[in-house]
């Protein structure tokens, strides 16, 4: 017999396999999931996997209808309840095996909530234990696995498996009774559509709401500014009145009259040198809103990069809410790892010269994780994007060790007649830790022309400039996970999810988090009659009692209990207004779907509009005025497709977007004859390769097709044979 390691994804099986092998690992397995035997010391070794979580909540008797509320619930392989989830069935077959020939077991899954229940969930409906030891790391690295293993807890984490599964029992209450109940509502007001909401998408999508009827309530106000556009002996100045706004513009007219065609003199020069500190280290949120800010990258591309490069082992453990690196990790000898890397050598042998390395620590802490670093083990092959993540990851690291940047702030003051101008301008003096952050370190230097107190200023320029106030800005996705973990909504590892099913959702949309109307809808049905659902304080409250279940200070089934009845309550209350809620939620669906399907104006008839449908062999694009005006053109039968609100160049017909899976999202003129979908070089592949047989039935010939994405070649005795060619 020997010990089964379990870890939560292949990959990491095989790390921790090859780390803690004496020798060669032996890789085994069939049907494409392997696990690994290996002699550590006088033991025999495992190292299986799973593939994420196995099980999922499911009712324990599948109620029919709509009715709510339900709390009955238990655990389920995921392969019996979700269809996408049926490739696990074969992991799960394999553990369940492994069983058989273990007799202790050892947990290494992702040491977070997540991770806990996985391995927990493993331990007692696969491997029937009750518990079992757990390996605690950070990295995926020999040095840090070999000491997991020696240094092995004797029980799994309880406090983290107890809060994740109390967690999943909310989600789920909230979840399924919420979207029952709206789906309840707009079903007696006429039509049946999926409505949901969830714990945390209520108060996040409220948050997003407010902010847009604070742009849409917001009335601009007119003020003015002077600006004086000075010569002197070195160079140029550019100044505002000390003034600023003007919010009266007869005001501003007095000090233009006063001022207009008059020369000034230097009042007075101040310079206030600062210490810049260092940033501190990354943890998940701040690494995600530093990877829009300099990529665009959306934070949940963000995580699935960085988890990708944690496997690896190039990384640390990314879901972190920590600011702080611990002495205990070894700078020294990451940094000594990273001058191997040429593009990091000649900085990393700087700060090897320090007499003490220390980073600049924030003030967040995880008792888990400490934040993201680089581990020193060299990339071999890195796409694009991960590069990025990676070098903004390692630069991060080393900036938080480096000097201070020191920055000089200039002001001068402008006498005009008696009325003070101000310019100001701020350098760098030197750069610190500017230089180790490389390009990510976006400071706009504005160095102003040096003066002395007294010299004449001659005015080229003297400007009534007239402005208005602006709204405030829309949430991005970046900002607004800053905005839910100051107000402590969902978790780190949750919250990127919560934005993105926003979107799914047509709750939100573009890169600006704008509300739809259809979201804008639902919060103001919510907040009319039935407040609680979408209530941060609600929310906020069961987030600190599950961290108080994770530090043993609250039972599960004490939590679980008070959430039913704050469930039902609420749900009763919903009940009694169901019909007039489904009755305000159904105008706002039916104008989202319309908008949702509304591609352009009909290039044929010119009158009517090209609308999105859906028939027996798929979706469509059809004019609004048919059968007067029958034009059609056909759509991809995957992918999310949305309007443009433009033309194509060439043809002047509508484009849409196609947004498909792990795909870069697609610009495409709906018209499949369009000019530019063929080039020379596909003309000239068409000319030589039409008609001629099928390679693949040797039955069919090749014939001319077309689709959105542009022409192609495929079989005649298509859906018999589904051979095609691309062209050129």
């Amino acid at each position: 017999m020997a010990e089964l390691i379990i870890t939560e994804k292949p990959k990491a099986a095989q790390r921790i396999a090859e780390a803690l092998a004496d020798g060669k690992a032996v890789k085994k397995g069939e049907k494409g999931v392997y696990y690994y035997e290996i002699n550590h010391g006088k033991k025999d070794i495992i190292v299986g996997c799973a593939v994420g979580h196995l099980f999922g909540l499911a009712e324990k008797e599948k109620k029919r209808g709509m009715s709510y509320p339900v709390f009955d619930v238990e655990w389920k392989p995921t392969y019996e309840t979700t269809k996408s989830a049926a490739f696990s069935k074969k992991y799960f077959d394999m553990l369940k095996k492994l069983t058989k020939i273990s007799d202790s077991y050892v947990v290494a899954c992702d040491l977070d909530v997540e991770g806990e229940v996985i391995g927990y969930n493993i331990l007692r409906f696969i491997c029937k234990q009750k518990d079992a030891r757990r390996m605690k790391f950070s990295t995926l690295t020999k040095p840090d696995l070999v000491e997991a293993y020696e240094k092995v807890s004797p029980h799994i984490e309880w406090g983290m498996a107890h809060a994740g599964e109390t967690r999943h029992e909310l989600d789920w209450y909230w979840g399924i009774n919420l979207t029952r109940a709206l789906t309840s509502s707009i079903k007696k007001a006429g039509i049946f559509k999926m409505l949901s909401i969830g714990r945390v998408q209520g108060p996040a999508l409220q948050i997003i709401v407010q902010r847009e009827k604070e742009i849409k309530a917001f009335k601009p106000q007119p003020f003015w500014q002077l600006q004086l556009d000075g010569e002197v002996k070195n160079g140029k100045l550019i100044a505002l009145h000390e003034k600023d706004k003007f919010w009266v513009k007869k005001d501003a007219d007095a000090v233009y009259a006063r001022t207009k065609g008059k020369n000034g003199v230097v009042a007075e020069v101040k310079r206030d040198e600062f210490q810049q500190q260092p940033p501190y280290p990354f943890d998940l949120t701040t690494l995600q809103t530093e990877a829009y800010r300099c990529f665009g990258a959306p934070p949940k591309t963000t995580l699935e990069i960085a988890q990708e490069l944690y496997t690896a082992g190039l990384i640390s453990y990314p879901r972190t809410s920590s600011q702080q690196l611990p002495p205990t990790i070894s700078y020294g000898k990451i940094i000594t790892a990273l001058s191997q890397q040429q593009e990091y050598g000649t900085l990393c042998k700087r700060l090897l010269q320090k007499p003490v390395m220390r980073p600049n620590n924030g003030k967040k802490a995880d008792p888990a994780h400490p934040a993201i670093f680089p581990t020193g083990v060299k990339p071999k092959a890195l796409d694009k994007r991960s590069q990025k993540i990676y070098d903004l990851v390692v630069r991060r690291f080393l900036a938080t060790f480096a000097d201070a940047a020191t920055r000089e702030t200039m002001t001068v003051k402008i006498d005009v007649t008696g009325e003070m101008f101000v310019a100001a301008g701020t350098r760098t003096k030197a750069k610190g830790w500017h230089e180790f952050y490389g390009a990510y370190a976006r400071f706009k230097d504005e160095e102003l022309a040096q003066v002395t107190k007294g010299e004449a200023v001659a005015v080229k320029k003297l400007e009534l400039l007239e402005k208005e106030t602006k709204p405030p800005a829309r949430y991005t996705q970046a900002s607004i996970l800053r905005e839910l973990e100051k107000r402590n909504l969902g978790t780190k590892a949750t919250r990127a999810d919560v934005v993105d099913t926003l979107y799914k959702r047509g709750y939100i949309n573009g890169r600006a988090l704008e509300a739809t109307d259809l979201g804008i809808k639902i919060i103001e049905t919510l907040g009319k009659y039935s407040p609680k659902i979408i209530d941060e304080e609600l929310t906020r409250h069961f987030e600190l009692e599950m961290e108080e279940i994770q530090e043993d200070k609250k039972k599960q089934g004490e939590v679980l209990e008070e959430a039913k009845e704050v469930l039902i309550k609420i749900l009763d209350g919903f009940k009694k207004k169901e019909k007039s809620i489904g009755e305000d939620l159904l105008e706002a669906t039916k104008t989202a779907e319309t908008k949702e399907n509304t591609i352009g104006k009909c290039p044929e008839c010119k009158s009517g509009t090209l609308m999105m449908k859906r028939g027996k062999f798929g979706r469509f694009i059809a004019c609004s005025t048919y059968p007067d005006c029958n034009v059609t053109f056909k759509l991809p039968a995957t992918g999310l497709v949305k309007a443009l609100d433009k033309q194509c160049e060439t043809c002047k017909h509508p484009m849409v977007t196609v947004i498909r899976s792990a795909k870069k999202p697609q610009e495409v003129c709906i018209n499949p004859n369009c000019p530019s979908k063929v080039s020379a070089e596909a003309a000239k592949s068409i000319a030589q390769n039409e008609n001629k047989p099928c390679s693949k039935c040797c039955e069919g010939k090749m014939v001319l097709r077309k689709s959105i994405y542009g022409s192609f070649l495929g079989c005649n005795r298509f859906p018999k044979c589904r051979n095609i060619m691309k062209l050129s």
